[in-house]
């Protein structure tokens, strides 16, 4: 389906969650949804082993609560880190907070320590400018600890709307997003800090895209396939196009390129 393809850029995903809650699905039921969906995410790739997740102070952050609390009631050792204080956090990140049962340690490269997989839970797709302080020595210890990042939404530090990473980013080996991709998970450089991404359904209706509008798309068959012409019975070669491409000298690569395309889409006579 087109919708499929849709790219979303940091408001219009903001404008999605506003729908969906406005419909009657509490902003608490999406995030347990998307934590929910990061730990199977996790469950499926990893074999248990210490987890340090790393919170922010916003909504991307209350997903790494949600996501901590998940992998410590399956049995995997965790260690959650918040540059928030908890009493500082608010709405929907301050109720998955308060369902955490472990320990709160200072966002700090001992947090790391001995951990076999990274969850940064840090900034989303909606960041707008790069990391500093805290936040920025974090990341930059995530980047050069060699462990294995699992990336909420986007690494953080990297901008969803256009892939851009002004500052520090930790590569991912995974990144879940949710509903649908961000220009940003395809777009350079983002594209190759991302790793494998994969889009997890948290129960926002397709239809809210009538309303957004989105107008960015990821590249597909999809897109295009409906304005390739089909050749009707009676139609002969000369109805469907007749393509000349001149090579020059022994440099024929592009022309020979050029000439297998041409075939591909269906050119009745070629002639090069």
């Amino acid at each position: 389906m087109l919708s499929d393809l849709a790219l979303l850029t940091a408001a219009e995903m903001a404008e999605a969650d506003r729908r969906t809650i406005a419909a009657g699905t509490p902003g608490i039921v999406l995030m347990e949804r998307a934590g929910a969906a990061v730990a199977r995410a996790i469950r499926a790739r990893w074999s248990p082993r210490p987890v340090a997740v790393l919170c922010g102070p916003g909504n991307n952050g209350g997903d790494g609560w949600v996501i901590a609390r998940l992998l410590a009631e399956r049995g995997w050792p965790v260690r959650l880190a918040s540059l928030a204080p908890v009493k500082a956090l608010r709405g929907d990140a301050a109720e998955a907070a308060a369902s955490w049962q472990g320990r709160v340690e200072a966002p700090t490269r001992a947090v790391l320590d001995g951990a076999g997989l990274i969850v940064d839970s840090l900034f989303g797709a909606g960041l707008n400018r790069a990391p500093e302080g805290k936040a920025a020595a974090l990341i930059e210890a995530v980047a050069g600890s060699g462990v294995p990042v699992v990336a909420v939404d986007v690494p953080s530090g990297l901008f969803g709307d256009d892939g851009s990473a002004p500052g520090p980013v930790a590569p991912a080996a995974l990144t879940v997003t949710f509903f649908r991709r961000k220009p940003g998970h395809l777009l350079l450089p983002g594209r190759t800090l991302c790793g494998e991404t994969r889009v997890a359904d948290i129960g926002i209706d397709a239809a809210v895209l009538d309303a957004i509008g989105p107008r960015l798309h990821e590249n597909g068959p999809a897109l295009w396939r409906a304005a390739l012409p089909h050749a009707a019975p009676a139609q002969h070669k000369y109805d469907r196009g007749h393509p000349l491409i001149l090579a020059g000298g022994s440099l024929t690569g592009a022309a020979r390129l050029a000439a297998r395309a041409t075939r591909r889409v269906g050119a009745g006579l070629l002639t090069v």
